[in-house]
């Protein structure tokens, strides 16, 4: 039997995309091809740049974030303790 299926190299380990359909145990013999990258590096992240774009909820989610992280979180002393400096 010969199959080809893809996988990938996690240290000395190959994991397929698909069950091989072989009993534990049984030996087998693979030949190794490597696939190169079908594009250069960080172009997925500028497809995905804009995908947003015509979301008309975005910007209000976005302002409800930039308003949150302007939010005082730190906690405020109250009372006349507060007013007087610190003794040393």
């Amino acid at each position: 039997m010969t199959k080809i299926i893809h996988g990938k190299v996690h240290g000395n380990t190959i994991e397929f995309d698909q069950h091989l359909g072989v009993p534990d145990g049984l030996e087998v013999e693979v030949q190794i091809k490597v696939i190169s990258p079908t594009g250069k590096w960080g172009e997925g992240i500028l497809r995905t740049a804009g995908a947003l774009a015509d979301d008309p909820y975005w910007d209000a989610i976005m302002e409800e974030v930039h308003q949150a992280r302007k939010i005082e979180r730190r906690p405020q002393m109250e009372g006349d303790h507060a007013r007087q400096p610190r003794r040393q």
